[in-house]
This record gives C-alpha cells, sequence and structure tokens, in this order.
C-alpha cells in the first residue's frame, strides 16, 4: 500500500511541475513571440480548445474529465 501511496504522491508532483511549466511556457510565448525551446504552446493550446469545440458532446465530455483530472 505504501508503495501505490509513493507512487501516487510522485505522479502528483510531476503533475504539478508540469503545470506550472505550462502555465511559464504561456507567458514566455505571449511576452516573446516564438521563443526557442518553448514553440507555439499559446497555439496549441488555441488548438485544442478548437478541437473540442469541433467535436461537440464529446469535446464537452473530454473537457470535464480533462478539469477533473487537474483538481
Amino acid at each position: 500500500m505504501k508503495a501505490l501511496q509513493g507512487l501516487t504522491s510522485t505522479i502528483s508532483s510531476l503533475t504539478n511541475v508540469v503545470i506550472g511549466l505550462l502555465a511559464l511556457a504561456i507567458v514566455v510565448s505571449l511576452l516573446g513571440g516564438n521563443v526557442p525551446f518553448v514553440g507555439g504552446v499559446a497555439e496549441n493550446i488555441v488548438a485544442l480548445v478548437q478541437g473540442l469545440g469541433d467535436a461537440g458532446i464529446v469535446g464537452l465530455v473530454a473537457a470535464i474529465i480533462i478539469l477533473n483530472l487537474y483538481k
């Protein structure tokens, strides 16, 4: 049971780090345009949102699942 708790804790920590890096990449790309090693983060997020919007109800369900994963 301790191994599962450790794995869950590690995954949670990694997720928090990735979310922080994503937020930083968004800010850097908005302030500096296309910065090396950051790429088009804002464009990719816009494309993801447009794809979810075009998918209709399936996109809505996917968005709800994604939001629940980050809570």
